[in-house]
């Protein structure tokens, strides 16, 4: 009875608001475009106007919010704006390096990640290091740092990679080439690193690269857990999903269930690991022997899952794009990757061979800086504070840096920002330019650098190389693809291509 109550309360209030918004819509469309008129950094004039019209605004360009930001960035003075909305906080949104490196570095004790932050994923991530700060993330972070500087596990990712590249990537492509199928590359690649990830996380082998067959529940659950998280995030106030989740309905019943899913493969897992006698040499094996509790093991490895899951995936999916509109590119990326064959006498690419690959990591930073897999991160202040920029901060403040908006910012990468010239990454010399990672946080910076990034790089350039020197791809469908921006961004319908061989 109670539930129901609840239930027609909630569409009462919901109901309220829609009515309340189309009668200011008007008065706001009007305001709207006299403040534009008035000043290239409206945006930023918003605690002058009733925060309903910001959610308004906010809620009716919701759909294009990664385009509607860089272009009110692209006309502030600073890269900066501040949005004002009801039911949401303050909230600071920055393409500022200065700023970003203030956030990130010179004041970190400041700005963590938060509560509303964490409430976001909490259901999902629990006290896994990606969703935690303090001494919770403090002692994962030395563990984690610790395990990922060991030989032994790059090693063991090289092996992994290696494996699964030649015994199931390749021959998936091979078969779609003999068959003259239509293959979903996005979809390819997402299996394939999910493969892996579990392979080097939790020391098992879900089989997703097993086209023959539907994809396992665990990848299942965890995309649902993904996006069922992610569209919190989405809400116009958080009191949307809030209300969802105390009811038990839609996206917040089936985040419940794809997270009872996870936990529960994870936690068997794990009790199998314990009673085994040789763990083995994946990340799960090592914190357990480091002596963590099983519920800070789980969320640790689930939060390891996510980031190297969709963020590989997702920037070789736009890179492999991108070359099908830039052949000329593609040329000079597999001129590279033969040349490095031919001085192996046509042997497979081996790890030392990634390091010289510098036309293939400035093609795929190139295409995370138009493409990046995360969109943007947001801290909280704790005290309040003032950025580089003169922008004043207050307690409880959102500060927001928008990785998107940075890499389409003229004053940082010049009126060519738009397109794709992976040269632009290197020096007078030939050599790799050192980008700041504040310029170009696509793997975060500071203490909360991303662990993975240098093993990340390992996957993809083993990927491109052994991909790129077998096939061709053409893309079934020419139209400019859709950028999602979820917890990780990914293209809207997939990447569908008929593929042929190479040469």
């Amino acid at each position: 009875m109670f539930s129901h109550l609840l239930f027609f309360f909630t569409l009462a209030v919901l109901m309220i608001l829609f009515t309340s918004f189309s009668l200011l819509n008007l008065f706001h469309n009007k305001l709207y475009t006299k403040l534009k008129n008035e000043t290239t950094n409206y945006i930023v004039k918003f605690p002058f106007v009733p925060k309903i019209l910001c959610l308004i605004s906010f809620y009716k360009n919701r759909h294009r919010l990664l385009n509607w930001y860089t272009s009110l960035l692209s006309k502030s003075a600073t890269q900066t704006i501040v949005v004002h909305r009801l039911g949401a906080p303050r909230t600071i949104v920055t393409a500022n390096p200065e700023n970003v490196e203030y956030i990130l570095k010179t004041n970190f004790a400041n700005f963590p990640k938060g509560k509303p932050f964490t409430e976001l994923l909490g259901d999902f991530l629990g006290l896994g290091i990606f969703n935690v700060d303090g001494e919770k993330w403090s002692i994962q972070r030395k563990l984690a740092s610790h395990e990922f500087s060991a030989k032994s596990l790059r090693e063991f990712l090289v092996k992994i990679v290696e494996d699964e590249v030649n015994a199931r990537l390749i021959p998936a492509l091979d078969d779609a080439v003999e068959n003259d199928k239509i293959l979903d590359l996005q979809d390819l690649l997402r299996r394939f690193a999910f493969d892996t990830i579990c392979k080097v996380s939790l020391g098992m082998d879900p089989l997703c690269l097993d086209l023959s067959q539907p994809p396992p529940p665990l990848a299942v659950a965890f995309d649902t857990a993904s996006m069922s998280s992610a569209m919190r995030g989405a809400a116009p106030v958080s009191a949307i999903w809030k209300f969802k989740r105390a009811l038990n309905i839609g996206s917040e019943k089936e985040l419940k269930d794809a997270v009872k899913v996870v936990h529960g493969h994870v936690d068997e897992i794990i009790q199998s690991k314990k009673q085994a006698i040789n763990c083995g040499g994946d990340l799960l094996s090592r914190f357990l022997e480091a002596g963590l509790d099983d519920k800070m093991v789980r969320d640790m490895v689930i939060s390891f899952l996510m980031a190297g899951r969709d963020t590989t995936s997702a920037a070789m999916t736009w890179l492999f794009w991108l070359l099908t509109g830039h052949r000329k590119i593609e040329e000079k990326l597999v001129e590279e990757i033969i040349a490095i064959k031919k001085r192996n006498n046509g042997k497979e690419t081996r790890f030392d061979d990634l390091k010289e690959m510098d036309f293939t990591k400035a093609c795929l930073c190139e295409s995370m800086r138009l493409y990046p897999p995360v969109v943007w991160d947001s801290k909280h202040a704790l005290r309040d504070d003032v950025l580089p920029d003169g922008t004043p901060v207050y307690r409880g403040n959102r500060v927001t840096y928008f990785q998107y908006g940075m890499g389409r910012m003229e004053e940082l990468w010049g009126e060519d920002r738009f397109e794709f010239k992976p040269d632009r990454w290197f020096d007078e010399n030939g050599g790799l330019k050192k980008v700041s990672p504040y310029m170009f946080p696509v793997f975060q910076a500071g203490p909360r650098v991303c662990l993975g990034k240098e093993m990340a790089f390992i996957q993809m350039k083993y990927v491109m190389a052994s991909v790129l020197s077998r096939f061709e791809f053409d893309p079934i469908c020419f139209d400019q693809p859709i950028f999602v921006p979820f917890l990780t961004a990914h293209m809207a319908g997939g990447f569908n291509v008929r593929i042929r061989r190479r040469g």
